[in-house]
């Protein structure tokens, strides 16, 4: 499986799960502060992986390809957003080789409380549960307007930023960073794109008692993606769950902008 890497060379090795849209190039905010607390992230291109693999088989398959890369070393985990739901299902496949997990922005069980009405996503998450044929001809849309429109599809999923990625998106840097994760994400793999939000939003919080390795929440106060009532239930519903930091004023983006120096000092620390 393609991997793309980030950070030193040589370092303690970091597992880095992009959100869903997103892609590996999303890892590379962690590169500069991974260089210098001597962390090498890899994050794994998810979406190529045949469409074929699905359920238990995709999270095995995910937590193979990491023990080979490790090579025998225990791993760190940092999710983003519905990256953290990939993360928690692949650690159950390397339970003994996963040394922390760091949930940022992270999407919660959607049957484990009233969440859709506050998410920024209510309608696709909708749609990918009660009608997934439906879904999948919305994801060919926005991978159509990724191919030919690109401006347009950044304003269209972030008409409704709130707290700190208000500033973020009038940002060129990161206007032009998040257009190629978008770009890179729909284009040529919008079947690995359905896969993730197709398992999220069936019942999976049974799954969360089985997470026992030492676990860190970073969300933002304003999140109105991952609404910061999943943090509060993932910290309760997570038996490993030691530390959970909210960023007031921050959104969703803007949390993990925030989060990424905050995480490298703290594994350089562990």
């Amino acid at each position: 499986m393609k991997f793309t890497q980030f950070g030193s060379d040589n370092g303690r090795i970091v597992i880095y799960f992009h959100g869903a849209p997103g892609a590996p190039e999303e890892c590379r905010i962690f590169d500069l502060e991974g260089k210098n607390h001597g962390l090498t992230f890899i994050c794994f291109d998810r979406f190529s992986v045949d469409s074929s693999i699905t359920g238990e088989a995709y999270y095995e398959l995910l937590a193979k390809e990491i023990s080979k890369k490790a090579a025998g070393k225990t791993v760190d985990f940092v999710g983003f957003s519905i990256g953290t739901f990939i993360a928690l299902q692949t650690y159950r496949y390397m339970p003994n080789g996963v040394r922390s997990l760091h949930l940022v922005s992270a999407a919660a069980p959607l049957e484990a409380g009233d969440f859709l009405d506050a998410m920024a996503g209510k309608q696709v998450f909708q749609l990918a549960r009660t009608f997934p044929a439906l879904f999948i001809l919305l994801s060919y849309w926005q991978g159509l307007l990724a191919r030919l429109f690109p401006d347009a599809l950044f304003r269209l999923l972030f008409a409704s930023a709130a707290g700190g990625d208000k500033a973020l998106i009038a940002d060129r840097e990161f206007q032009s960073s998040i257009t190629k994760v978008l770009r890179s994400c729909f284009i040529g793999r919008v079947q690995g794109y359905v896969r993730d939000i197709g398992a999220y939003v069936h019942p999976w919080k049974n799954t969360l008692t089985d997470v026992s390795v030492n676990t860190h929440i970073w969300h933002g106060a304003e999140d109105n993606w991952s609404p910061p009532l999943m943090a509060d239930y993932l910290k309760s519903a997570i038996p490993g769950c030691t530390s959970s930091k909210v960023f007031s004023g921050l959104s969703h983006y803007s949390c993990l902008y925030r989060a990424a120096p905050e995480i490298c000092n703290l594994l350089d620390k562990a």
